[in-house]
């Protein structure tokens, strides 16, 4: 049986890699994406297609509008079918300390991060349940589990998302459907390859493995809890972060 996968943010560096994986391992793949990136994502799909990839689709939706992603829902089941496996990894950044942060910046990350996870997760999980199947894996970081400097938004929306993963975990095991959560520590994407060499430098210094992590570390890590045979993990928090943070 052909699984398929919807990925939000599944346009960017991270969601790409997700959604090759889940090519190569045969599902039908929807890549989710802001409607403001019409352009971005048509390219996208392009690139997707000329690569050989037939089972390759994008979707727009704001995941910060529980009403788009209504709309998102309604347009994927009549058109691609039921989602069987949900990888929530669209977000965002506005960092400043807090006396600095503003109303906008803290809700635009909550917004996103958090109550995305919720507007979307919301619109498929009735249906996994009633098919006794499904894999939700939620995109956190290890700065929701030690904090950041400039990043309290940030840090409690990925701390929260890890609190909706184990609450939903115990609401749906029995029917067959698990919910996890993926801390990644510093990926390589085209936001942290802006970043000054000498910032960089410093940064890779702090991590033991001596280098951040490529978005197929992270993409792996979703795999393997998507996989059929992962079907007694669930409400578990796997850290995807190089030994930069460790902890039970």
């Amino acid at each position: 049986m052909q699984r398929t996968a919807l990925i939000t943010g599944g346009i960017g560096g991270i969601g790409t890699a997700i959604c090759q994986d889940f090519l190569k391992d045969g599902y039908r793949v929807v890549a989710n994406y802001h409607p403001a990136e019409e352009k971005t994502a048509q390219d996208w799909l392009e690139d997707r297609l000329k690569e050989g990839n037939k089972d390759i689709s994008i979707i727009s939706g704001d995941v910060a509008s529980f009403e788009s992603c209504e709309e998102m829902a309604e347009k994927v089941k009549s058109k691609i079918g039921h989602i069987d496996t949900l990888v929530n990894c669209a977000g965002i950044t506005r960092d400043k300390t807090l006396k600095k942060m503003t109303k906008e910046m803290w809700n635009d990350v909550i917004n996103i991060d958090l109550t995305g996870v919720f507007n979307v997760t919301r619109q498929f999980i009735e249906d996994m349940t009633e098919k006794n199947f499904g894999r939700i894996v939620n995109i956190s970081s290890v700065n929701g589990q030690k904090g950041q400097l400039g990043q309290t938004n940030y840090s409690a929306a990925k701390a929260g998302v890890h609190g909706f993963s184990m609450a939903l975990a115990q609401e749906v095991i029995r029917k067959g459907v698990t919910v996890n959560t993926i801390s990644p520590g510093y990926v390589e994407t085209t936001l942290t390859g802006a970043m000054p060499p000498e910032v960089l430098k410093e940064i890779v210094n702090t991590i033991p493995i001596g280098r951040m992590a490529k978005p197929e570390d992270i993409s792996y890590a979703v795999s393997m809890l998507c996989d059929e045979r992962a079907g007694y993990i669930s409400g578990a928090n796997i850290p995807v972060n190089g030994c930069f943070f460790t902890s039970f």
